[in-house]
């Protein structure tokens, strides 16, 4: 899949601040606040820079991080890079259709998959179904 080829300029205007801030320059929400976090609705969980299907509903749990927290990604939709900043050796989550920072893997989940993809709730929308 080929990144969507949008300048910078071009993302500022399309998203909020915040989600520029966490999107395109990988910064992070602060935790407890985003609206998404304790939605329950059935759905899809989408890419707030361009509507990639990114985190069925029925992956969602609450990890009590105060960031949405899924068990499992749509594995066509989430790319998964080495992140070593701050001092630490991560595992970032990205859109793959637009390079967008979604937040980061982690191997601690509670579910049977062991895993606990951290969002940023402002990388996402919600459609509901």
């Amino acid at each position: 899949m080929n990144p969507i080829p949008k300048s910078e300029s071009e993302w500022k205007k399309r998203l909020s601040s915040e989600q520029y801030n966490v999107l395109r320059e990988k910064k992070t929400e602060i935790p407890f606040t985003g609206r998404l976090l304790h939605n329950k609705e059935n759905g899809m969980y989408t890419c707030a820079g361009c509507g990639s299907e990114l985190f069925p509903s029925n992956a969602k749990f609450d990890s009590g991080t105060g960031w949405p927290s899924f068990d499992k990604a749509n594995a066509g939709n989430v790319e998964l890079k080495k992140d070593f900043s701050h001092g630490m050796a991560r595992t970032e989550a990205i859109c793959r259709k637009c390079q967008g920072h979604l937040g980061h893997l982690f191997d601690d989940g509670p579910t049977k998959t062991g895993k606990r993809f951290c969002i940023n709730s402002c990388s996402l929308e919600f459609r509901k179904k």
